[in-house]
């Protein structure tokens, strides 16, 4: 599975498409259109006759023949600083399944052939902007034309789930260890949850492993967790709350009355914007069930009415009428500091407001005082370590969009070179101008 277990994830994991994968289906058209001359000329007994090569001095260009050529090609990444790598497992999934030619209709697997390195997904690599200073995450020695047809999948796998990991692992670092619930689902098609969801648990591993914390894993989706085994969790939607015409607290107490406790509640209350009033409707509500099946002995049932947390989810557009106006009307908008304050100091005093006798004091303070606060809405490293450096008390980051983010700092493509070529049983360098062998203590033999 990764560098925290030693192991790799296997097609039946994946799932392959492998017949179309293997026909080219997903492969740029150009690199069909090479496999086709290669193995055209394979079969005409073509051998190199040209007058301009690149071979060493003393290295003689005849009887090479370019369409068996064997090369050796390295896949990297130059995104700047440093990588969670991701995708590596799926990618050899691709090698070991499609590497081969057609005869005919018949498919020929040469994957044992290709001799491969790679590393572990959780990896990380560092690039600081020099081509010739790269560390390869995969290298292939092989005939060329068995796996031309894959450069643009593994390359697409590890592009996209490398940048999602390290997104990830960014914005933990920034959340200093506060947990952070992965979003993004609706942001893109479904199809590609479960790569997303691993990419994310695999990141959330690495920033446990690097800062020696045990945070677990949120995601929203089940598929997000297939690779993993992993399970969607959730909390109240907007709609829901519509279905009640409004009314978040009785919402909640539904929520809580049908679904199992090992369900966190957590009440979306920006529905009306007014967070710090629907908190305490909530907080007032599910406090006196809770209080009622205690004293009555039904403590299991009780525990359904604990309030894990509330989520404020209120629009960049609005200001919560919980925030008084300031100078810069911007700073009122959306999910904002003043707004987190007001909303935790609404839930730690709300006990005080309420009825009790002595025996219950310290217990409804406890219950007010232990609901956490969840934030959403345009969430990203830059808006989290503002939040962390003024002290704001939240508790749990949810982010989503972010976390696709391919822009700028966060653009984390992977590209492939054939950086050697093999001629009269020697390997010999022949990478592009720019480019060169790279190498990466983290890369072990895998077949």
């Amino acid at each position: 599975m990764s560098i925290f277990d030693s192991k790799r994830l296997t097609n039946e994991t994946f799932k392959l498409d492998i017949e179309r994968m293997r026909r080219g289906w997903y492969s740029d058209k150009y690199f069909e259109n090479i496999n086709r001359m290669l193995t055209a000329l394979s079969k005409e007994g073509y051998a190199y006759s040209g007058n301009h090569h690149n071979l060493p001095e003393g290295i003689s260009p005849e009887q090479i023949s370019v369409g068996d050529i064997e090369v050796e090609m390295q896949w990297f990444t130059r995104r700047m600083g440093e990588t969670t790598v991701v995708g590596v497992d799926k990618a050899l999934a691709m090698l070991r399944h499609c590497a081969g030619y057609f005869d005919g209709d018949s498919f020929i697997d040469t994957s044992d052939k290709l001799q491969v390195w790679a590393v572990h997904d959780g990896t990380t690599v560092r690039y600081d902007g020099d081509p010739l200073k790269i560390q390869p995450v995969i290298k292939a020695r092989g005939r060329y034309r068995d796996f031309a047809l894959l450069e643009t999948p593994t390359l697409g796998i590890l592009t996209r789930s490398s940048r999602v990991a390290t997104n990830v692992y960014e914005t933990l670092v920034a959340a200093r260890g506060k947990p952070v619930l992965f979003f993004p689902a609706r942001f893109d098609v479904h199809e590609v949850q479960a790569a997303d969801g691993y990419a994310y648990n695999i990141a959330v591993q690495r920033f446990n492993r690097d800062h020696a914390q045990d945070l677990g894993p949120f995601v929203s989706t089940d598929a997000q967790g297939d690779w993993w085994g992993g399970a969607g969790g959730g909390t109240v939607a907007h709609a829901a709350i519509a279905s009640f015409l409004g009314d978040t607290a009785e919402a909640m107490m539904q929520f809580a009355h049908i679904l199992p406790a090992r369900i966190p509640r957590i009440a979306l209350v920006d529905f009306n914007n007014d967070s710090v009033r629907d908190s305490l409707r909530v907080l007032d509500s599910m406090f006196a069930k809770y209080r009622e099946l205690t004293e009555a002995g039904n403590r299991d049932e009780a525990e359904k009415y604990k309030l894990y947390g509330v989520r404020l989810d209120t629009s960049g557009s609005l200001r919560d009428v919980s925030v008084t106006p300031l100078g810069d009307a911007a700073l009122d908008l959306g999910v904002n500091p003043r707004l987190v304050f007001n909303v935790r100091s609404g839930l730690d005093s709300a006990w005080e407001r309420w009825d009790l006798p002595p025996s219950w004091k310290e217990a409804a303070k406890r219950f007010c005082q232990s609901v956490k606060i969840v934030v959403s809405g345009g969430f990203n490293p830059d808006k989290i370590r503002k939040f962390e450096k003024l002290g704001v008390p939240v508790d749990i980051y949810a982010v989503g969009s972010y976390l696709f983010n391919n822009n700028g700092a966060t653009v984390t493509d992977f590209t492939a070179d054939v950086v050697r070529v093999k001629v009269h049983g020697e390997w010999l360098d022949m990478a592009k101008v720019g480019r060169a062998v790279g190498g990466n203590e983290n890369l072990e033999r895998v077949w």
